[in-house]
Order: structure tokens, then C-alpha cells, then sequence
């Protein structure tokens, strides 16, 4: 995107809608899918009662309804909610960094590089004592997208700045890689290990838990809120790294802290539901059409969206087969493949 291109797309967003009716609209949209995902389900409840088990005051005690609001619904709601708001954010965030609408955390190869740090620990912690712990595969996964990511930019990484072409290239080369060792280790895993690893193949919340969302949660909210703070250096961006330099922003601190924090969150987030595609790249081009590109309003609009969204999904994939349960990535996948053909063809229209 050209300098003047970007400055006037900030200008037309700033006109479009008004940022707090943008993100009213979004949060209000994000509450009401979490009350149907509250409701919905192989026991069909009220809001009435979704109410009455959440209010102790309220509780009788009585019927399985608490437990399954408290124990197996909220949990799994809680996490479908940061999980997509930290993916969503994570996509308009590399999107604004490469400037190309294009870029998203599966292809430069966050998701593939995190999916292999946790899937080393599945397979490899029984033989290694030190590999055992709560928070071994968020931090493996987390570690394991940061290597992926920082090796592609690395490689993508020229002498006139960052050439985007050559970023997706080394991204689709680092999935392969990481794709062959996640192979190579599910051909050494035993039964009990690859029924765990069937789980990162197709992407799922189904073993959402408190204990879970303990562990990864701090991840994703610093991924999510630090990302969210970025929006004027990103802004900046869009006017090439030249004017973001000369405007006083710290170029290459704020490229490293992005993929940083992109690394983390996109790794947690893999390390609890697995490899959740077209989230990050779908819900950021949505929302740049409707409100523009501005960056301190796409941030937390694509946040609020990305939770709506991935919650919307997942309440579908346990309810369109039940009493079986379809695979999140499936979903999003089906939705996700054809909106990124219909980007390839418009970008090929003329102006």
C-alpha cells in the first residue's frame, strides 16, 4: 500500500462509522452470541436458567443445570472468547506490520511453529521428566511460534526492508518443515499420545476447563492487551517504515515486540485448541471494508469480532452433528477457504 493510498484510507475510516458506536455495536454482538452459547446445547436452557446457575443467590442446588453452565459451558465460552479475539487481533496486527492484507499468523508460520513445540511435549514429555508441568505445552507452544515467526521474518528480512513475497514464501516453507516434524512424531507416538495429537490436527475447545484457562489465559490477555496499544505505530506503518522512523516511533522495537506478542498469544492459543485457521485473516479484511484501516479502532473492533466469531463457530460445531462434536477448524475452514479465494480475485480487478 502506497503512502498516499494508506493516508487516505485513515482519512475515509475516520469518516465512516463513529468508533464508539463501532465497537458498542461489536461488544453488544459479542454478548448476545455468548448467551446463546450459554443456552445452546445438548440440554437446552433459558436465560433464565443460564441465570439461576450462575447466581449462587439464586441456585437451588437442584438439576444438573449448574454444573453443566459453571463446569462445561462457561469455561469453554471463556476460552472461545479470548482464543478468537487474541487470533483476530493477532491477524490485523501482521497485516498492518507487513502492510499486506494477505498476512496472517498460519502463513508465516506462527501456528504451524507452536502446534510443534506442543506436540513435542505430548510425545516426548514421558520419556523427559523435565518436560512435565502445567504450563509446558502453552510455553512450548508459545516458544515454538516465536522461533517460527522470527525465522521467516529473518528470511524475509532484506537489505531494503521487509519484501512480502519472499515473507509468505519462507512461511509456507517453515509450515512444510514444521508440518514434517509434527508427521515425524505422530509415526513415533503411541495410542495414548496420538489420540492426543488427533486433537491438534482439526483444532477443538471440547477439553476446555477452569484449570486449563488458568494456565493459558495470562498469555492470551497479554498478547490481546498489548497488541490493542499498538494502533498509532501501526497507523504509522502504513506510511512506510521511513515516515513511522521520522515521526519518532522505534521501528524495529515495535516490529520485534509485535511478533512477539503475536508468537505468544497465537502459541498459547494453539497449545488449548489447536491449529484454528482463516480466524486471523478473515475477521481483520471484515472489518478494514466496513470502518477502514485505522488501526487504534481495527485492533479492538477485530478483538470483539474474533470472540463473536470463534464463539458463534464453536457453538455450531457442537450443535450441527450432536450429539457428536465437529471440529472447529472444519468450520472455520469451510467459511474461511472460499472469503480467501473471493480476496485473490478482487485484488486482481483493476481500481
Amino acid at each position: 500500500m502506497s503512502t498516499p493510498a494508506a493516508a487516505l484510507e485513515i482519512r475515509r475510516a475516520r469518516r465512516r462509522w463513529p468508533p464508539a458506536a463501532v465497537l458498542g455495536g461489536l461488544a453488544a454482538l459479542a454478548a448476545s452470541v455468548a448467551i446463546i452459547a450459554l443456552c445452546t446445547g445438548a440440554a437446552q436452557l433459558s436465560p433464565t436458567q443460564v441465570w439461576t446457575a450462575l447466581v449462587p443467590a439464586h441456585d437451588t442446588g437442584t438439576g444438573p443445570n449448574p454444573a453443566i453452565v459453571t463446569v462445561i459451558r462457561l469455561p469453554r465460552l471463556l476460552l472461545a472468547l479470548l482464543v478468537g479475539a487474541v487470533l483476530a487481533v493477532s491477524g490485523a496486527a501482521m497485516q498492518g506490520l507487513f502492510r499486506n492484507p494477505l498476512a496472517d499468523p498460519g502463513l508465516i508460520g506462527v501456528s504451524a511453529g507452536a502446534a510443534l513445540g506442543a506436540v513435542c511435549v505430548i510425545v516426548l514429555g514421558s520419556h523427559l521428566p523435565w518436560l512435565a508441568g502445567a504450563l509446558s505445552i502453552p510455553l512450548a507452544a508459545a516458544l515454538g511460534g516465536l522461533a517460527a515467526t522470527l525465522i521467516v521474518y529473518r528470511l524475509g528480512r532484506g537489505l531494503a526492508g521487509t519484501d512480502v513475497a519472499t515473507l509468505l514464501l519462507a512461511g509456507i516453507a517453515i509450515n512444510a518443515i514444521a508440518g514434517a516434524g509434527t508427521g515425524l512424531l505422530t509415526y513415533f507416538a503411541d495410542d495414548r499420545e496420538l489420540r492426543s495429537l488427533t486433537f491438534w490436527l482439526m483444532g477443538s475447545l471440547g477439553g476446555a476447563s477452569w484449570s486449563q484457562l488458568a494456565v493459558v489465559a495470562p498469555f492470551l490477555l497479554l498478547a490481546l492487551v498489548g497488541l490493542c496499544t499498538l494502533g498509532r505505530p501501526l497507523n504509522a506503518f502504513l506510511l512506510g517504515e521511513d515516515v513511522a522512523s521520522h515521526l519518532g516511533y522505534p521501528v524495529e522495537r515495535i516490529k520485534i515486540l509485535t511478533i512477539v506478542l503475536c508468537a505468544v498469544g497465537v502459541g498459547a492459543a494453539v497449545a488449548v485448541t489447536g491449529a484454528i485457521g482463516f480466524v486471523g485473516l478473515v475477521v481483520p479484511h471484515l472489518l478494514r471494508l466496513s470502518v477502514g484501516a485505522n488501526h487504534r479502532l481495527l485492533l479492538p473492533a477485530s478483538a470483539l469480532l474474533g470472540a463473536a466469531g470463534l464463539t458463534l463457530a464453536d457453538t455450531a460445531s457442537r450443535t450441527v452433528v450432536a450429539p457428536a462434536e465437529l471440529p472447529i477448524g472444519i468450520l472455520t475452514a469451510l467459511f474461511g477457504g472460499p472469503f480467501f479465494i473471493y480476496l485473490l480475485t478482487r485484488r486482481r480487478r483493476p481500481a
